[in-house]
């Protein structure tokens, strides 16, 4: 079991809102706006990042409250603890607290794999390359934990060495083979984890029966070399060319994950939105059945999953995620779309920020 309770304070429209009784099939039901999603949000946070809207921690703290949120989850093995410091100097700055002790939210990826399906993502094949990368990391972040702190290092040298592209003086050659050592490194890192975990889904997808969702095809591209060595030579390479842009041209930054409809040989973006809800579905799915070597718990939540699907599509879904191995977290305006669950599986109802078991 994953999470065993999940406590929140002034968080979005909970004032104080505890779940508890957790089961694996974990279901939210209740009105628009009603605060279903916010519980997701909160359970988002206790992965690298900013979680499943990418929203500041001022953002996410309730308005009648102090100007900060705290929220906390149980694990069979442990606690971990969020909130927002309240300090004019760090109005925005998140805490992260696992087991009483303070550290860096990208120990996170160590305790717990998550991973989330929105209905703000279904249009993510046909949206900016940007987006497409974080679903990526997403994914590889549940395989492996490292990625979070190759992420982070390789963001604060990319914002270093454009710094010193775009600043009219001519940089230090010196400083600039140090940051493109970096982020070489952490870059062929980044590049080879995004490449492997694109391989593998596009293998068990391939190997899955045709339907009842659609079978997409996928492809990581872009220039950035698995090899260190490589990848700094080539941004050596460049330095003329990116200073002339004012940023890098080349990395695991510029690089994007190609998908197409098996069953017409059509990129995503050119499906309609239904189809390319149903190949992200896939691929969450063939992503959930992989699984990991780690001990970690995994986490799926799935927001207004079920409400497009018809009969014998959720029947589909919810054998997968049953045999996936995951705690996972539902949304709905009611519960009869869920129906077909297990009888173990844990029902809340929500409104106006209050839970209660259903």
């Amino acid at each position: 079991m994953a999470l065993t309770r999940l406590t929140l304070r002034d968080f979005r429209n909970h004032g104080a809102t505890r779940l508890d009784a957790m089961a694996t099939f974990n279901v939210l039901t209740g009105e628009n706006g009603a605060g279903k999603t916010n519980v997701l949000e909160a359970i988002s946070l206790f992965a690298p990042g900013r979680g499943l809207r990418r929203a500041q921690p001022l953002d996410m703290a309730a308005a009648n409250g102090a100007g900060g949120f705290a929220v906390a989850a149980d694990l069979e093995h442990g606690t971990i603890a969020l909130g927002t410091t309240t300090a004019p100097t760090a109005p925005n700055r998140r805490t992260v607290r696992i087991n009483g002790a303070e550290g860096p939210s990208t120990r996170l990826a160590e305790w717990l794999s998550i991973t989330w399906l929105t209905p703000a993502m279904d249009r993510l094949f046909a949206e900016g390359a940007s987006a497409r990368r974080r679903f990526v990391d997403r994914l590889v972040l549940t395989v492996e934990p490292a990625h979070a702190r190759r992420a982070t290092r390789y963001e604060t040298a990319l914002r270093e060495r454009n710094r010193l592209l775009s600043d009219p003086a001519e940089p230090d050659p010196a400083w600039l083979d140090a940051l493109e050592g970096q982020l070489a490194e952490c870059g062929a890192a980044i590049a080879a984890a995004r490449r492997t975990l694109v391989r593998r889904l596009d293998y068990a997808i391939a190997a899955e029966p045709d339907g009842p969702f659609a079978r997409p095809l996928l492809a990581y591209t872009g220039e950035t070399s698995d090899d260190a060595v490589a990848l700094a030579a080539m941004l050596k390479d460049t330095r003329r060319r990116d200073r002339a842009a004012g940023r890098t041209l080349v990395g695991p930054h510029r690089d994007d994950l190609a998908v197409t409809m098996a069953a017409k040989n059509v990129p995503a973006e050119h499906c309609s939105t239904g189809e390319q809800k149903a190949m992200l579905i896939s691929i969450v799915l063939a992503h959930a059945e992989l699984g990991d070597d780690s001990a970690r718990p995994r986490l799926l939540l799935l927001d207004e999953i079920a409400a497009h699907l018809d009969p014998l599509r959720r029947t589909a879904l919810y054998a997968r995620l049953g045999a996936s191995g995951a705690q996972v977290w539902m949304t709905g305006t009611e519960p009869a779309p869920f129906a077909d669950l297990p009888a173990t599986s844990t029902f809340w109802h929500v409104a106006d920020g209050g839970v209660e078991r259903a």
